[in-house]
């Protein structure tokens, strides 16, 4: 009986050091050249996306800044402010992976994946790629106060 007791604790407690850590993305981030920021948040069926929460020029000729270099027409009269930049990522040893970023100055979609740096939880690395993970751009975000 005690060592099932144990077990069934173990258990327990691995399950909370596992959530706790995939949960670290969680929060607001502000990008590299700091013009923006992004919330990442976890939807109901447990994979992480982010939208942006700030933009330091949110208006552009006394309007809100559109999408307005999405290829798609009928998406390019959204409003960047709550645009969903970061979608489908899933938590996956220490990385979140199998998820996607939208460009929006450049209007494009690109695989993506974000991880941090010898436990440091206030610099997310995203990078985002095209065919390959080696070749691609990565970014440093820091957790915005």
């Amino acid at each position: 009986m005690k060592k099932l007791l144990l077990i069934a604790l173990a258990v327990v407690v691995s399950a909370t050091v596992f959530a706790q850590k995939q949960d670290k993305v969680l929060g607001t981030w502000l990008t590299q050249y700091g013009d923006s920021k992004v919330t990442i948040k976890k939807d109901s069926k447990g994979t992480y996306y982010g939208e942006v929460s700030w933009l330091n020029e949110p208006n552009k000729n006394g309007k809100p800044r559109l999408d307005d270099k999405n290829p798609d027409p009928k998406l390019k009269k959204r409003p960047i402010m709550g645009l969903r930049l970061l979608n489908g990522f899933k938590y996956d040893d220490g990385e979140w992976v199998d998820g996607t970023i939208y460009d929006p100055k450049e209007g494009k979609t690109y695989k993506c994946y974000m991880w941090f740096d010898d436990n440091d939880y206030t610099k997310l690395h995203v990078k985002g790629y095209i065919g390959f993970s080696f070749i691609g751009r990565e970014v440093v975000w820091t957790k915005s106060k």
